[in-house]
């Protein structure tokens, strides 16, 4: 990835680099904020015009009408049943708007925008030849991604992950006191591939990190993300996903009369969990590794990561009853122990301060004359 990859010692499968060689070692650097992560597996969005905000505003779950110019946050297109299609975090630089998207999911979600845009003064373009590069803000590479981040009207394009706290609008279902996302400062750097090329060849090579280090705080900080948590039954509310990326209080949009009896008057049928690992058989299940209580399945693994201090750590997606306990993840016919922690909890959404119905009086009612069959 324009020069990234081709930089010694550097695992990568084309565009995507899953380490530098020491994997753990580039895990501790990127959570203290000196190394950079090249995200070969995130593609950007251009949205331009003058409509563009007031347009993304009317279509997806976020409130976007009045973003200001620096400010960044995330937005959900819905299904017309509230179920995910697609995701991405959003910047504006004052003239354009800048959508981060998972690579898988980029050129699907800039159709959709394009075929959605009808008379809009909106234009819509996959930037391909624009290079994504995350870092956690707060340390030394934050300065060094910075000053080499696209600035094409004039403001460096860097994304703020709202993931590190409730969004306006927005609601976490999780109930823990020390939320681990309020240690995510996540940022992501866009560089035009020259920048990115430059930096590649000025930067130590302790100051880079791959994949494999991005994903695994990712997974510590229970933030979902549409290549890996995201199936065709999804609802916003089972991966919290409410807390950043919805606004509860914005206007009509596609999908938002779901997502709104799902938060005030029912429960998401299924709910993120995260799992913490038996290592012991050094088997690291892949995604999509069934999850059971006792002989029961009750989900399935979306993501899983190797933590510097954690060890074997996974997200999964449960089914609402799947008891709190701990469970067993199989794979590869072994069966691994894996200690949850609630994300979602089962009674998650019913918000709403429905008032109770007065209950009827239990007394017995005068006789009704036509139950004697008088006048029959």
């Amino acid at each position: 990835m324009s020069g990234f990859a081709a930089i010694a010692g550097a695992v990568a499968d084309g565009e995507l680099v899953a380490h530098f060689g020491d994997a753990f070692r580039e895990q501790r650097r990127l959570a203290e904020g000196s190394a950079l992560a090249p995200l070969g597996d995130r593609t950007v969005i251009e949205v331009a015009g003058p409509e563009r905000l007031t347009w993304l505003d009317s279509i997806t779950s976020q409130a976007v009408g009045h973003l200001a110019p620096g400010a960044s946050t995330e937005l959900l297109v819905l299904d017309p049943q509230g179920r995910v299609e697609h995701a991405a975090g959003v910047l504006d630089d004052g003239s354009s708007t800048w959508l981060i998207a998972d690579a898988g999911d980029a050129e699907a979600l800039a159709s959709w925008l394009t075929r959605m845009k009808f008379r809009t003064q909106a234009t819509v373009e996959v930037r391909a030849d624009l290079v994504p590069v995350g870092f956690v803000d707060g340390g030394a590479a934050a300065a060094s991604a910075s000053a080499a981040a696209f600035a094409p009207h004039g403001m460096p394009l860097v994304w703020a992950d709202p993931w590190q706290q409730v969004s306006a609008g927005g609601h976490q279902y999780a109930e823990i006191a020390a939320h681990p996302a309020a240690d995510f400062a996540w940022r992501v750097a866009i560089l035009t591939e020259e920048a990115a090329s430059g930096l590649a060849a000025s930067l130590d090579h302790e100051a880079l990190a791959g994949l494999l280090a991005a994903e695994a705080l990712r997974v510590a900080a229970w933030r979902p993300r549409w290549a890996t948590e995201v199936d065709e039954r999804s609802l916003p509310h089972e991966s919290d996903w409410i807390r950043s990326a919805v606004h509860l209080n914005k206007g009509c949009y596609r999908g938002q009369e779901t997502v709104a009896k799902v938060h005030n008057l029912g429960h998401p049928p299924r709910r993120l969990a995260a799992l913490h690992l038996d290592g012991s058989d050094a088997v690291l299940p892949d995604p999509g590794a069934p999850v059971f209580a006792g002989d029961d399945e009750v989900g399935h693994l979306t993501s899983v990561a190797r933590h510097h201090e954690d060890g074997p750590i996974a997200l999964a997606i449960l089914s609402r009853r799947a008891p709190v306990g701990d469970l067993v993840v199989r794979a590869d016919g072994i069966d691994i122990a894996a200690s949850q922690q609630v994300i979602v909890p089962a009674d998650a959404g019913a918000t709403a301060d429905v008032p109770r119905l007065t209950r009827l009086s239990r007394r017995p009612s005068a006789p009704d004359p036509r139950d004697s069959g008088v006048g029959a």
